[in-house]
């Protein structure tokens, strides 16, 4: 494992930190490890898919369905001459 140091943390923060790990029964280091097990691991959402999105956000619509689009055909690209 790797340590890290951290330098010149405001006195203010590492008050709450002791005062957090002592409430949940950890060490200073403990506690700190835990919170960034917590905000880089569990908060990893899975990918959002946006056709599902979709799909339950007019879920309540049933079967409702759109009319074919007509297009107009494509113009020419331009020569530039």
């Amino acid at each position: 494992m790797t340590n890290i140091t951290i330098f010149n943390i405001d006195d203010n923060i590492k008050n709450l930190l002791q005062q957090r790990a002592s409430k949940n029964g950890r060490s200073l280091e403990e506690e700190v490890k835990e919170i960034l097990r917590q905000a880089l691991c569990e908060n990893q959402q899975t990918p959002v898919n946006l056709v599902n999105m979709i799909e339950k956000r007019f879920a309540h619509l049933e079967d409702f369905e759109l009319g074919e689009i007509t297009r107009e055909p494509m113009r020419p690209a331009p020569t530039f001459e």
